[in-house]
């Protein structure tokens, strides 16, 4: 059995002002900066082979910091970048909704064929993160970890469970968080999901 360890990255501003960020590069908030150091402490424990993330410096970074208490280097894959907003990035839901009505409608139904203007369709994004998993070849008795974003970590997670894909906007991952599948080559099972423990 191998274990993967999935954490989003810490907080950034626009996190905190409620603002999509998608492909923008923004940095850690001195709150993020302390949710990664917590995070790095809490998988001190954990005896991790291999540490996978995000090439956008909000997980990069919280990725670095977990890595140094292990001491094994990060392998950044630009794969498992969130989803491009294109024209939405840096706006609030509410400026989405007055200035993009159809995508904002769109948004709120969890099962559409989102496609967000001058950015990524859902199916685009989807076809990007299987790239990732087509090179993730988890090996037995193997632990691996992957700090990315939302988007992301909720799609691989439906993947390996083997849940439809278009799912992915169902499940709640907070800034900061971990989830944790078990794999073995007949089954995957999720053993904890949006762990936010650590940060209380």
């Amino acid at each position: 059995m191998s274990r993967i360890f999935l954490v989003r990255h810490g907080e950034t501003e626009l996190n905190h002002a409620g603002r999509l960020q998608g492909h923008t590069d923004a940095d850690l908030s001195a709150l993020g900066y302390r949710q990664a150091e917590m995070l790095g402490d809490y998988l001190a424990a954990e005896s991790i082979d291999t540490i996978y993330s995000s090439d956008l410096r909000r997980a990069a970074k919280t990725a670095e910091i977990i890595a140094r208490q292990q001491q094994k280097p990060v392998i950044t894959c630009p794969e498992l970048r969130e989803i491009n907003y294109g024209k939405l990035e840096g706006l609030t839901f509410g400026e989405v909704e007055r200035l993009y009505p159809s995508v904002a409608k769109l948004f709120l139904d969890k099962t559409a064929r989102l496609e967000f203007p001058g950015g990524e369709s859902a199916d685009q994004f989807g076809q990007r993160v299987r790239r990732f998993l087509d090179r993730l070849k988890p090996q037995p008795e193997q632990t691996i970890l992957i700090v990315a974003h939302g988007g992301p970590l909720r799609f691989l997670i439906c993947s390996l469970l083997g849940i439809d894909p278009q799912h992915w906007r169902q499940i709640q991952l907070d800034l900061a968080s971990v989830s944790v599948i078990n794999t073995c080559p007949e089954i995957a099972v999720i053993s904890r999901l949006n762990d936010i423990s650590h940060l209380k």
